[in-house]
Order: C-alpha cells, then structure tokens, then sequence
C-alpha cells in the first residue's frame, strides 16, 4: 500500500519536483558564481576576509526560496485531494488512515530533502574547498534554519489544505504565518546554531498537526 501511495503521489507532483529543483540549483549556482568571481578578481584572501569582517555568507539570496518551494509542493500535493474528493477516497480504503496521510507526508519530506540535498551539496561542495573548513560550517549552519521552514512550511500547508472547515483554515494560517516567523526572526550568520536541534525537532513534530485536521475531515467537521 505505501509503494501505491508514494506512487500516487510522485505522478502527482514529479513535473513540480524536477522544476523546483532545477530552480534551487540555478539560484544556488548564481550564488556560488559570485563568490567565484570575487576570488577570481581578488583572491581567495578577500574572500575571507569579507566573509570574516562582514559576516557575508553568499547565499542569502536562497533565504525564502525553500520556504516557497516546501508550501508549493504541499498545495500541489493536498490542493487536489480536496477539490477533487479524493481525500474521502482514500480514507475509505482498507488501510489506517494516519498511516496513509504519514505515508503522504513522508513522501514529501523525502522530496523535498532530496530537492534541498542538492542545494546544500553545492554549496558544501564550493566551500569547502576555497575557504577553511569553519567558514563553509558557518554558510552552512547559517542555511540550515531556512531549509528547516521549507519542512515546516510544507506541514502547515498541508493542514491548512486538509482542513474541511474554512474558518478554521483562516485560523490555521494565521498561525502558521506566525510561527514560520521564527525561522527568520536573527539574520546574523549561524544565529540559531545552539537551536538549531530543537528547531529540527519543532518542524518535524508540526507534521502532527496534519492529523488534527484529517480527524476532524474524517468525522465531519464543517462550517
């Protein structure tokens, strides 16, 4: 049943997927590019020292960009299961139906980190080979909580899609809005270093609220 289920969802969503991964990598090449040039005019010195003196890590262009990606690919894949009745559907067959939505939702935290997988890997890769290992940690931590809210922003997505009551789905996207502030609240580089795990384990847990709105589907709940 999962296979069939990640089956479902991967023609759903495949044409998204491959473009909003061409377009990380494109954005995140661009960055790279710059600071390519930057050594290429004035050595790999400057470089350093800019990334030392003025805190610049070169990527801030990818900012929001994971987080578009994550909330697109939960309206790509939940918009439809609501328009098109199939969330009933598929909550009829003979399959527990919070397994099936974690089976979803795995499907799409799997997507998504193989998208921002390869965002990461450019940026680790150019990095770690032009300035001292402790810089590229710094582009890379100082990244992190950004991916983190692409997750985080395809949870919320997905429970504001998948709850049948409009009212509520306002609610819920007051307070998604809210906390996905959270993600962006320091800009310093490597500000959320010493949070980062529990913002790890925040976004994962926000998965749980997808189930909240699946069980007031299931029973009925409407405005």
């Amino acid at each position: 049943m999962k296979k069939a289920i990640f089956y479902k969802e991967w023609v759903k969503t495949r044409w998204y997927l491959l473009l909003s991964t061409l377009l990380l990598a494109a954005f995140t090449g661009y960055c790279l590019l710059n600071a390519s040039r930057i050594i290429e005019f004035k050595g790999a010195v400057h470089l350093w020292e800019v990334m030392l003196e003025r805190d610049a890590v070169f990527v801030d262009l990818l900012t929001y960009l994971p987080l578009l990606i994550g909330l697109l690919l939960g309206v790509f894949q939940y918009v439809p299961e609501m328009q098109q009745n199939r969330l009933k559907l598929t909550l009829h067959l003979p399959y527990a139906h919070n397994r099936m939505i974690l089976a979803m939702l795995t499907y799409g935290v799997v997507a998504l980190c193989l998208a921002y997988g390869v965002s990461l890997a450019m940026t680790a890769a150019f990095f770690t080979v032009t300035v001292a290992r402790e810089l590229a940690g710094r582009v890379l931590f100082t990244a992190l909580p950004w991916y983190a809210a692409g997750l985080a922003a395809y949870f919320f997505t997905a429970w504001v899609c998948l709850e049948p009551a409009w009212k509520r789905r306002i609610l819920n996207i007051l307070i998604s809005a809210g906390v996905l502030r959270i993600f962006f609240l320091a800009p310093a580089p490597e500000a959320y270093l010493v949070f980062l795990p529990w913002l790890v384990l925040f976004t994962l847990l926000s998965g749980l609220f997808v189930l909240l709105s699946v069980y007031r589907f299931k029973t009925g709940e409407q405005d």
